[in-house]
């Protein structure tokens, strides 16, 4: 990113929340990029950031082998705010006591004020915010004043005026703390003088310049998929290099129902942009057979894409970039330094090793929701803006087991009924995500007076805001009831329809 822009680091200790603590702080126009703990002052300040948020997570900082930072981050160059674990940490290393709680504190607290400074300025002296921790500063370091306190937690908020270091227990990232926003806009604005210039007109004019900069006369070979992501990556491209940009779309046989004549639509029609359809739906299921692992499947998948790409991009003359439309979350979910792998995208940890092409990722480092206020500042149409995320390796994700062709029908046909009834019901905008899984077992059914043995489909659908986290969305009965009914009237081969009421954590969005 270029350098012109104000700059937080978020710095990771492997917090649940970190990810959401940098979504918060570009939803206050401020840019900010998370670094792990192990990055040092002497890196960090090349950048020239305004200031430092430590993120919480589920070390104790008196435990061997606790994630640390050097203490020079704390020597008052630039502002500091500890958040939960941050906290502990600063209090720590700068010579303050940290114990374990004689109880637990998980979930809201009334928080009392007990100096105004600049984190709090303006708000009431009782506010409501949501703790999670087993330790607590119970000594300050020398020199910090506590700021606010709790029934259960003495240091609830501490800081040091003189080096601009700040402190809080809660957590002021998460919805469950109302006041949350303001705090850290307190801390972004009157701590560390943030210009709030962080805007997707200015993201869009730099990644611009950034994509003419790096690609300068090369071809670039764009990877479609029809969604929002790729479209926005697409348009932004286009509109630095032209004609320089040839996006591929690759028919994998794993689509949604009519998917491949909306996106020609789309792309050639009215957005201009060159692109060019591969009918690979043999190749893909061929490829496919016998494979019943989730992790297999999408590296399966991953790879093959990758080849065709390759293969489409020697056909059409030598390109050197591979152009995708990747996200933050992908990222985060397909492993980290300081985060497990939860599944492999296609798109990050499922390419090969022997990669050809150069990878060209420029919305590698936004939440959807940005990415949704770039494409319609790039004036793109709001029915892609506003389409609903579909995972790269398709609907092979929503067949549990091996993936047939006659199991594609059965989800492809679900699915649109799916889309059809929520759509009717003018919930689309409502909810993050819908679609049918398939499942690989079979239940006993009555269907005119006959027994039947036919496959149960499960509806899945989520509530979000940047899919790092979901909750199940309240479907109306009504709604349900005609989704179940046409499905096992329509769709040969089911006789069941389940709805799926968990969130993530602990469950995933998607089934596999």
């Amino acid at each position: 990113m270029p350098e012109k822009r104000d700059l937080i680091f978020v710095v990771d200790f492997g917090g649940q929340y970190t990810q959401l603590i940098a979504r918060r702080i570009r939803e206050l126009k401020v840019y900010c990029e998370i670094v792990p703990s192990t990055a040092s002052w002497a890196e960090l300040r090349k950048r020239s950031p305004r200031g430092l948020i430590f993120s919480g997570g589920p070390a104790s900082v008196y435990a061997p082998g606790a994630p640390r930072c050097g203490s020079e981050l704390l020597q008052g160059e630039i502002p500091v705010l500890g958040i939960c674990y941050g906290m502990q940490l600063m209090a720590y290393l700068l010579g303050g006591k940290v114990s374990r709680g004689e109880r637990r504190e998980y979930g809201p607290a009334r928080l009392t004020l007990l100096r105004e400074d600049f984190l709090f300025r303006g708000l009431p002296r009782e506010i409501s915010v949501w703790m999670s921790h087993g330790d607590l500063v119970e000594t300050p370091p020398p020199g910090f004043l506590i700021a606010a306190t709790t029934d259960q937690t003495r240091v609830a908020a501490m800081f040091d005026p003189s080096r601009h270091l700040y402190g809080v227990q809660f957590h002021p990232e998460v919805h469950h703390t109302p006041q949350g926003r303001e705090i850290l806009a307190g801390f972004l604005y009157n701590v560390c003088g943030c210009r709030g210039d962080w805007t997707p007109a200015s993201f869009i004019t730099e990644q611009v310049e950034e994509i003419r900069r790096i690609v300068g006369k090369e071809k670039v070979i764009g990877a479609l998929s029809g969604g929002v992501d790729s479209a926005v990556a697409a348009t932004l491209a286009h509109k630095a290099v032209g004609d320089q940009l040839t996006c591929i779309f690759v028919d994998h046989g794993l689509l949604r129902k009519e998917e491949r004549n909306e996106v020609e639509k789309t792309f050639r029609k009215e957005l201009g942009i060159r692109t060019v359809v591969v009918d690979a739906r043999k190749r893909f299921l061929e490829k496919l057979k016998g494979v019943g692992d989730p992790e297999e499947k999408r590296r399966v998948i991953g790879h093959e894409f990758i080849r065709v790409f390759e293969e489409e991009a020697a056909r059409l003359g030598e390109a050197g970039f591979l152009l995708q439309g990747t996200l933050y979350p992908d990222v985060i979910e397909s492993g980290s330094q300081t985060a497990a792998v939860i599944k492999t995208h296609h798109n990050v940890g499922g390419l090969p090793a022997d990669l050809k092409l150069r990878l060209l990722e420029p919305l590698r480092w936004l939440f959807k929701d940005e990415v949704r206020q770039v494409g319609l500042e790039l004036g793109l149409p709001e029915a892609i803006i506003w389409r609903q995320p579909f995972p790269g390796p398709g609907l092979a994700v929503r067949i549990l087991g091996e993936v047939t062709g006659e199991k594609l029908e059965v989800v492809q046909e679900a699915d649109l009924i799916v889309r059809d009834e929520i759509r009717r019901a003018g919930l689309e905008r409502e909810i993050w995500q819908f679609f049918a899984v398939l499942l690989p077992v079979r239940s006993v059914g009555v269907m005119g007076d006959e027994r039947t043995y036919a496959h149960p489909i499960v509806i899945r659908a989520v509530t979000s805001e940047d899919a790092m986290t979901a909750d199940w969305a309240r479907l109306p009965s009504g709604v349900l009831a005609r989704i179940s009914s046409r499905i096992v009237n329509e769709v040969p081969g089911v006789n069941r329809v389940l709805y799926d009421i968990t969130s993530k954590p602990p469950a995933t969005i998607e089934w596999e």
